[in-house]
């Protein structure tokens, strides 16, 4: 759940000290096979890696491009593997390696276009045709305190909901629009939305969606 090389810094130090919790929808890994390969993709200090593991799923690897969030998932989630991510979004697997993968909590921490759109490139690469991807995130929201900060660093950020957090994470919220654009090579299959806090303990709604790698 971390950003790439720009932010890094911020994710190596503030960053583990946070708390994401964007929560696993089980019912949409109810039809995967135990032994399924899947992957974590931004998994930070591993809890939804260790979310999946207790379920019983025994083949489980969270990916992140900051080493200190990898080190802590490492020592609190032993059942898993973690791998620090050397040349993000690059992922060291074979085309169609993963059956499933998440993404929870981590377009927000990438706020470029490009590089969004790198990140779900290859994120279809290493899914297997019909792989399931499993999305979590935020679309812009209507409360007045996040308009208002939207509006006061889009011209910094050069796009609106574009922002940087009290403590220095620039951070993004998303049009449906843009994110249907991003997923145009995944089939939908389900969606919902959820109120959540934010790593800094403010209350959101999240945005999850159910795609299937076409």
């Amino acid at each position: 759940m971390s950003a790439p090389d720009d932010q890094s810094a911020y994710w190596n130090s503030t960053g583990t000290t946070k708390t994401f919790g964007h929560p696993l929808h089980r019912a949409w890994t109810a039809g995967l096979d135990r032994g399924a390969a899947l992957l974590d993709y931004g998994c930070g200090y591993g809890r939804l890696a260790g979310e999946l593991t207790a379920l019983g799923f025994t083949d489980v690897e969270g990916v992140d491009p900051a080493p200190e969030l990898v080190a802590r998932a490492r020592a609190e989630q032993p059942a898993a593997r973690f791998t620090v991510l050397a040349d993000p979004p690059r992922i060291e697997r074979p085309d169609g390696g993963y059956d499933a993968a998440f993404l929870f909590a981590v377009l927000t921490c990438v706020p470029d276009d490009a590089a969004q759109r790198a990140l779900v490139a290859e994120l279809h690469r290493v899914l297997r045709p019909g792989g399931l991807l499993q999305v979590s995130d935020y679309l812009l929201q209507p409360d007045e305190r996040n308009q208002e900060r939207y509006r006061r660093f889009e011209a910094p950020h050069g796009r609106f909901g574009v922002f940087t957090t009290s403590d220095g994470a620039v951070c993004r919220h998303h049009t449906r629009a843009w994110l249907d654009g991003l997923f145009t090579a995944f089939e939908p299959v389900d969606e919902r939305e959820l109120a959540v806090l934010t790593m800094n303990g403010r209350p959101a709604v999240a945005t999850q969606l159910l795609l299937a790698r076409r």
